[in-house]
């Protein structure tokens, strides 16, 4: 049976080196998945094409021969599943329709609509056509990450409706992530029934807030769908990246019972060193370092890298996406020296 390196590396198995993967790998630096994009008209819909968002995914696989395939979607996939008005508006990103009173929630808990299928179909689909060494990867965005966007309406603001939401009404705020963590576990058991081998929480905005109110939101949803699905799939890993918790990492990783943690590039090597005992780390590459012009600089990063984390509870990735700009002959350039590097 072939060995899938990743999902060996999250069991703490001891491998010949370094399995990679990194976020955003499938997308807009590809020009084979520019000329798919350029043919649909809507971004959501793109995520239930079944037999192109099928070869998206792969598309990254055959290229750099990386060791995982990650589902592709989107983690507002989940709000537009629940009959939330979602959009992807060019230039803008996403707009939502925003949370403005208890009553919004009521559609919150229906039955996922007909496009959930096209989601799990795809996995499906994946399963029968990765070679058998590659894992599989599902994901959700966190409860936390996701209400943010339906209580701002779009991403990328300063969040202070959602702050004022949570500090003036923090029942209603409760309720939201609370019908969320529900619909998370629900979304991510019917993604390893399809054939995922592992799944991430993306908490995209976890850094955005401190103290009590990130041990209420970041991690005590994320702990309930880990508990959640360990106790249906206890051989299921999980991965969680809280990107920008910065001290709070350390919480996250002893409260949530995640088996990895993704680390953002301002986490340090010798801290990943330090927690890799613990939990398996993956992350920590600036995504900026692949644009540069000279590969010696992709090289200097990874070295900074591996020199420790070799052999350990590691997993080779960046910090955040690939971005848009990102030269192909520097990817290939980190996964074949990732591939190759010994100690």
């Amino acid at each position: 049976m072939a060995m899938k390196k990743i999902l060996s590396v999250l069991k703490k198995e001891k491998i010949d080196n370094t399995p990679i993967w990194m976020m955003r790998q499938a997308g807009r630096h590809l020009p084979e998945y520019l000329e798919i994009r350029s043919k649909q008209q809507n971004f959501l819909s793109f995520c239930y094409d079944v037999e192109k968002a099928t070869e998206v995914t792969i598309q990254p696989v055959k290229r750099y021969d990386v060791d995982a395939a990650i589902l592709f979607s989107d983690i507002l996939v989940l709000p537009d599943l629940l009959g939330w008005e979602v959009s992807f508006k060019k230039g803008e990103g996403p707009v939502l329709k925003q949370l403005v009173s208890e009553k919004c929630l009521d559609s919150l808990t229906a039955p996922f609509s007909k496009n959930a299928s096209c989601v799990y179909q795809i996995i499906s689909n994946l399963r029968n056509q990765l070679q058998k060494e590659k894992t599989l990867i599902g994901f959700a965005g966190s409860p936390w990450t996701v209400a943010t966007y339906m209580i701002e309406g779009r991403g990328k603001q300063d969040f202070s409706l959602t702050k004022k939401l949570i500090f003036n009404d923090r029942p209603l705020a409760i309720k939201l992530i609370d019908i969320l963590t529900e619909r998370t576990i629900e979304h991510l058991s019917n993604q390893v029934e399809a054939g995922v081998d592992v799944v991430q929480l993306f908490d995209s905005w976890a850094g955005v807030i401190s103290g009590e109110y990130y041990q209420e939101f970041v991690i005590n949803p994320t702990k309930k769908i880990v508990t959640s699905l360990k106790e249906k799939y206890p051989q299921l890993p999980i991965i969680g990246f809280p990107r920008g918790s910065g001290y709070n990492y350390e919480e996250y990783i002893k409260q949530t019972g995640v088996d990895g943690v993704s680390v953002d590039q301002f986490i340090p090597v010798n801290k990943m060193l330090e927690w890799e005992s613990e939990v398996v780390v993956q992350g920590n590459i600036e995504p900026v370092v692949l644009l540069s012009d000279n590969q010696d600089v992709i090289k200097r990063h990874v070295d900074n890298v591996l020199e420790k984390m070799y052999g350990k509870n590691f997993i080779f990735n960046l910090g955040h996406g690939v971005l848009p700009s990102t030269p192909i002959k520097n990817v290939e350039f980190l996964v074949n020296y990732v591939k190759s590097f010994k100690q």
